[in-house]
């Protein structure tokens, strides 16, 4: 009976483990509970939400970043909210929460990383946990905001995976996670969930969709994982400071890579790699980024950095992530893999 007993309350406090793949991976099943959340903080010191050995999955849910009386107000019924996000409302409170604002299930303990190592974070599914998303009005140019006018919420069709944003303005639907990121090194403390940095963090970057593989640098042992801030469609900037937030629930492989060293995080999709640097000054973001792909493609394509950082500005394409999450903007650069033959 023991065994069962135990399964059971692993399930009720938020963690079960599912099931163990052909190549030994294990599924562990992650819920968002007051007990397995982060609000508002990546923090070395804080303590794990589930352990997992590296390679194995997590089934993870991720609530929006909102409240249950912040949805009533853009006119969302009671019924229509998670039972999750009211009780991590209710009870997650005080010092438990802040400086950010996210909602980040987590952190996952992942056995073996250590600081320098390379966390792999493969996305192998995205789906909605609700059928609704909000968009607010801040941001980069708030001036433009009614004050009067609630945030918007819109309803997302996960069969046609669109969402009408008003009579004849269809949005495509891409969701993915707006924030993924470890703990910062121990000396740096409990930091703020707004702004991202070396260990990844609130980047926005809509290009981690499935199929997608994010590499963050480690710098506290276990890497201390944590996920959060779904995002239904995007586009780059997030100019309004939110995009179309939602809750997901996502499937994801973490992998210790001590094969790999990086200083920034950098990403591969399908079409295109990914590098990524953020800065309080946007120039210094920008000129990061690029050297950071520059470096990429000398240390992977055989190539002089010469020939790289002009191969950048022929075939690549360099993107303003987000310019909202203060105090540091992101920036991105994507090589398309098409070119390499």
């Amino acid at each position: 009976m023991f065994p069962l007993q135990w399964n059971m309350l692993r399930t009720l406090i938020g963690i079960s483990v599912l099931s163990i793949g052909l190549a030994g991976q294990t599924t562990h099943r992650l819920l968002a509970t007051p007990d397995t959340v982060a609000v508002g903080y990546y923090w070395a010191a804080a303590k794990p939400a589930l352990r997992i050995a590296s390679g194995d999955i997590i089934d993870v849910d991720t609530l929006l970043t909102n409240s249950p009386a912040g949805l009533l107000r853009a006119g969302v019924p009671e019924n229509k909210m998670q039972d999750s996000l009211k009780a991590i409302t209710a009870q997650v409170t005080g010092d438990r929460r802040g400086p950010g604002g996210h909602i980040l299930t987590g952190p996952v303990y992942v056995e073996g990383a250590e600081p320098g190592d390379v966390l792999e974070v493969k996305i192998l599914s995205i789906d909605f946990a609700i059928d609704y998303a909000y968009n607010g009005c801040n941001g980069f140019l708030p001036a433009n905001c009614d004050r009067a006018v609630p945030i918007k919420i819109v309803k997302l069709d996960s069969k046609t995976m669109t969402s009408e944003f008003k009579p004849g303005i269809v949005i495509p639907l891409k969701p993915f996670y707006g924030s993924m990121g470890v703990a910062p090194a121990p000396e740096l403390g409990r930091v703020s969930s707004n702004p991202p940095g070396r260990h990844a963090g609130n980047m926005d970057n809509r290009e981690l969709v499935v199929g997608s593989t994010l590499y963050i640098p480690v710098f506290a042992k276990g890497a201390l994982f944590e996920i959060g801030d779904g995002h239904g469609a995007q586009g780059d900037g997030e100019v309004d400071q939110t995009g179309l937030e939602t809750s997901l629930r996502g499937r994801l492989q973490l992998t210790v890579r001590k094969d790999m060293k990086l200083t920034w995080p950098r990403a591969e999709t399908a079409t295109d790699y990914i590098s990524m640097a953020s800065d309080e000054d946007l120039k210094v973001a920008t000129a990061t980024a690029v050297q950071e792909m520059v470096d990429f493609l000398t240390a992977t394509k055989g190539l002089t950095k010469h020939e790289a950082y002009q191969l950048v500005s022929v075939a690549g394409n360099v993107a303003i992530t987000q310019l909202v999450d203060k105090p540091v903007y992101g920036v991105h650069v994507k090589m398309p893999k098409g070119i390499f033959k």
